[in-house]
């Protein structure tokens, strides 16, 4: 690395070949950690929400979307695909429905479907895709500007805060410490600490619980009555092969998507912040490595690859994927710039896909690391929400963004049940923030004074990431 480190003063590396294969490989390994502790937080968040979402399937379509994205996009973009934080308002959402045909239906088989609606979502990536190519992105993205985008990725963390307190209150102090162990990263860290503060947060926070399990600590293992149990459970990790095939391949029907108007209607409005947060990440890794990969490959391919990667994911039982700025960050430490190494950690991610025991080693970290990190990571979401709408400047004098803004947060807030119908013999539910997202285009498209112009107003083009810490 220190090879690395001295070519960084003389100007970044386009070809880590240069570097010789092992600085390579261990390049391609440090990107993999920078995503790691992102990727596998997901489906440990969404099994809290009674969802059995697979950490080896998250971790497999991390990979393979990812090299499928660098194949869209001419392998030109240095980017790494990890599972998307904006789909965990959907996938509790589904969790918690309870009417039609979810009134008595399994956790398995509610992720089917939750599933079904992150394929039309990525579906959506592809049509956005297509307009774009056809009538140019500044035309697409006047109707979806920082007014409507911002408080809508505002109610994706707000909407999920109550899951951070209840998995927290398991056990406060262990959630306070893996909540200590981040800020610190996050604030007093360098150059790859300040990189992976969730990963170090969660692997800190386990090698605590594993102490304390072994002095004899307990956690709340059922809210309700107030029973304790043991803080660490292994039971699993006796019976797990060390290697061995993802539920796609073993039990493919009980895997494979689903598809309800109910599940689409919660997951596809998500499509638009997750699309924004694409966009700024673009516009991120452009500015870090210097080229304009808005313009070349286009902003059309890589939307085309990050949307297919997740629609293939969602296909196979896996959450939706999206492009993270922590490896931005990998890039501008290390300042090699080649995206042959993202693709090594591609490479590495599917290889521990394939490993049901580390699966289990990872669902053994207790509920309340997971608030702990929640805390943190719910609280941020919504900031960054807020960042969106500061860095671009709305300007909240105006009533007609007042307007929007105000509907689009009760809405979000206010229908916390939703909205269930019936249309031709279908029962349909709409959550909140499917609600709020349609409120909040309607109303932008209808009231007069619509005067965003992407690429032009403030910030327009530097949307905020929900994958960046």
């Amino acid at each position: 690395m220190k090879e690395t480190k001295t070519n960084a003063g003389k100007g970044p590396i386009r070809d880590a070949r240069t570097l010789g294969l092992p600085k390579m490989l261990v390049l391609g390994l440090q990107h993999m950690f920078a995503m790691f502790g992102a990727t596998v937080l997901v489906p440990i968040l969404v099994n809290t929400y009674g969802l059995p979402l697979s950490i080896q399937t998250t971790l497999f379509f991390a990979g393979v979307g990812t090299l499928f994205f660098h194949l869209c996009t001419k392998m030109k973009v240095p980017a790494f695909l990890g599972s998307s934080f904006a789909f965990l308002g959907g996938f509790a959402a589904i969790g918690a429905m309870d009417a039609g045909i979810y009134a008595s239906m399994s956790g398995a088989e509610k992720l089917q479907y939750a599933c079904g609606g992150v394929v039309v979502a990525g579906l959506l990536y592809v049509v956005l895709a297509l307009v774009i190519k056809a009538v140019g992105v500044h035309k697409v993205m006047h109707f979806l500007p920082p007014v409507v985008t911002g408080p809508i990725i505002i109610l994706i963390g707000l909407n999920l805060a109550p899951s951070a307190v209840n998995n927290a209150s398991t056990c406060w102090w262990l959630a306070l410490v893996a909540m200590a162990i981040i800020i610190v990263a996050n604030i007093w860290g360098k150059g790859m600490i300040k990189i992976i503060p969730i990963l170090l947060g969660v692997v800190g926070a386990y090698v605590v619980a594993v102490i304390g399990n072994a002095m004899g600590a307990t956690v709340i293992v059922d809210a309700a009555s107030g029973t304790t149990g043991p803080m660490l459970n292994f039971s699993g990790m006796a019976e797990a092969s060390l290697i061995g095939l993802q539920p796609f391949f073993t039990n493919f029907s009980g895997s494979v998507a689903k598809f309800d108007l109910s599940a689409v209607m919660v997951m596809a409005p998500i499509a638009i912040a997750s699309m924004m947060e694409h966009i700024g990440d673009m516009s991120a890794i452009s500015a870090t490595v210097g080229e304009n990969f808005i313009e070349d490959p286009g902003l059309h391919r890589t939307l085309v690859g990050d949307g297919i990667a997740t629609a293939m994911a969602g296909l196979f039982g896996g959450p939706a994927n999206t492009t993270y700025g922590e490896n931005t960050g990998v890039l501008v430490l290390s300042q090699v710039h080649d995206p042959r190494v993202v693709r090594l950690a591609a490479l590495y991610a599917v290889i521990l896909s394939f490993s049901p025991k580390f699966a289990v080693l990872v669902n053994s970290i207790p509920a309340a690391i997971i608030g702990g990190v929640s805390f943190i990571l719910y609280g941020m979401i919504s900031a960054i929400g807020v960042r969106n709408v500061v860095e671009n400047q709305v300007d909240f004098t105006n009533s007609r963004n007042l307007i929007i803004a105000a509907v689009i947060l009760v809405c979000g807030l206010g229908f916390t049940g939703g909205l269930t119908f019936t249309v031709g013999g279908a029962t349909i539910t709409l959550t909140s923030l499917a609600i709020a997202a349609i409120a909040g285009i309607v109303l932008n498209a209808i009231l007069p004074g619509n005067d965003f112009r992407f690429g032009q107003s403030a910030n327009a083009d530097t949307a905020a990431s929900l994958g960046r810490y």
